[in-house]
C-alpha cells in the first residue's frame, strides 16, 4: 500500500508531507496499481478536492480536527455570465469506485441559502463508496449521491462534471456519520445505506417559519429494489415542531426506508411529502419500521407512507442493500 501524509504544517519540500489533500492526490504516480492511503493530520484545508482514481482511502485523525472546506455555490456567476449551478458547487467530488473517507469534516461554507442557493459539500458518484465517522455540513443539497437522473427537468440543470457521462448506479455506505442541512440535503440516485448516522436539520437564516426543510430527495431509478435505507439513525434538529419532512421525491420512483430510527419533534406528522406529484404517490416507496421518538407517530402518516411488517423489514439489511446488483440507466 502506498501511504502519503497531509499536514497543514507540512511542505512540498519534504518527501513525507503534503500541505493539501490535492497535492497528495496529485503525487500518486499514474502507474500506481496498489491501494493508496492518505493520512490527514489536524488542520483546516481550504480547497476543492476531486478524487478520480479508485482504491483510495483518505483518513483523518479526528473529524472535528480535520476539516475540508470550500465556498462555491449555485448562484455564483461564472466568467461567461452563467450561474455555477448545483453540480459545480461541491467542496469534495468523488468520481471513482472503492473510495473510503474517514474521520473528516467536509463543509461547504456558503450561506445564507437565500443568497447562495444550492451548495454541495460532497458529490459522491461511484460504486463501493464508504464514509465512516465523517461530518458533512451545508444547507441546501449537502450530500449528492450520484448518479444524476437520466434527464434534467430544465435546460442546463445538470451542468457539471458528469452532465454527459453514462449514468451508473453505485452502492454507498455511510457509517456513524453526521449530515447537516435544510432543503433536500441528502439527494440523488444511488443505493445508499445509512448506518447509525445523525441527520441534523438546520436553517441558514433566522426568522423563517412554516415548512423549513426536507431531509431527503431520492431519485431512485425505476426498477431498483433499494434507494436510501436508514438503519438505527437519529433525525434531530432544534427546529419548530412539525417543520421538516423526512423526504420528498426528486423523481417519481424515489425509495426511502427508515428502520429503528429516532425522529425528533421537528418531523412533520405526515412524515413524507409528495412534492405535488400525483404519479409519485403511486410509484415511490416511503416506508418505516419501528421508528420512535416524538416525530414517529405512524397513525398520522400520509396514506402513501407504508409501515413495514417484520418480514418486509428483514429485506432491508445492510448486506442485502449493499450487495444489490447495480445497473446503468
Amino acid at each position: 500500500m502506498l501511504q502519503l501524509i497531509v499536514s497543514s504544517e507540512g511542505s512540498l519540500t519534504s518527501s513525507q508531507y503534503y500541505p493539501t489533500i490535492t497535492d497528495a492526490l496529485n503525487a500518486i504516480p499514474a502507474s500506481c496499481t496498489e491501494p493508496v492511503e492518505i493520512l490527514v493530520r489536524p488542520g483546516v484545508y481550504t480547497e476543492k478536492v476531486t478524487i478520480a482514481r479508485p482504491n483510495v482511502t483518505i483518513r483523518g485523525t479526528h473529524r472535528e480536527e480535520c476539516i475540508l472546506t470550500y465556498g462555491d455555490y449555485a448562484f455564483a456567476l461564472m466568467p461567461d455570465g452563467s450561474k455555477r449551478g448545483t453540480f459545480r458547487s461541491y467542496t469534495c467530488f468523488v468520481d471513482a469506485d472503492h473510495v473510503t473517507l474517514e474521520n473528516l469534516t467536509i463543509r461547504n461554507s456558503s450561506a445564507p441559502r437565500s443568497k447562495v442557493g444550492q451548495a454541495i459539500a460532497l458529490y459522491a458518484d461511484g460504486d463501493h463508496l464508504t464514509l465512516r465517522n465523517c461530518r458533512l455540513e451545508s444547507f441546501q443539497d449537502t450530500l449528492f449521491t450520484g448518479p444524476l437522473p437520466p434527464t434534467a427537468l430544465q435546460p442546463g440543470g445538470f451542468t457539471g462534471p458528469k452532465e454527459f457521462a453514462p449514468r451508473r448506479v453505485g452502492r454507498q455506505l455511510y457509517e456513524n456519520c453526521t449530515i447537516c442541512g435544510d432543503i433536500d440535503f441528502i439527494f440523488g440516485s444511488a443505493i445508499a445505506f445509512f448506518d447509525r448516522c445523525e441527520i441534523v436539520s438546520v436553517v441558514s437564516e433566522e426568522g423563517t417559519a412554516g415548512i423549513l426543510g426536507y431531509a431527503t430527495a431520492a431519485s431512485t431509478p425505476e426498477g431498483l429494489p433499494y434507494g436510501y435505507v436508514f438503519d438505527h439513525c437519529r433525525f434531530t434538529g432544534n427546529l419548530p415542531k412539525g417543520s421538516v419532512y423526512l423526504g420528498r421525491p426528486w423523481r417519481d420512483y424515489a425509495k426511502t426506508v427508515l428502520l429503528h430510527c429516532y425522529l425528533g419533534e421537528h418531523i412533520h406528522p405526515a412524515g413524507f411529502h409528495d412534492w405535488n406529484k400525483p404519479a409519485a404517490r403511486e410509484r415511490c416507496c416511503y416506508a418505516e419500521y419501528q421508528n420512535f421518538g416524538p416525530g414517529a407517530s405512524a397513525s398520522a402518516r400520509d396514506s402513501f407512507v407504508h409501515q413495514l411488517s417484520e418480514e418486509e423489514a428483514a429485506l432491508y439489511t445492510r448486506d442485502r442493500v449493499l450487495n444489490c446488483p447495480v445497473t446503468s440507466l
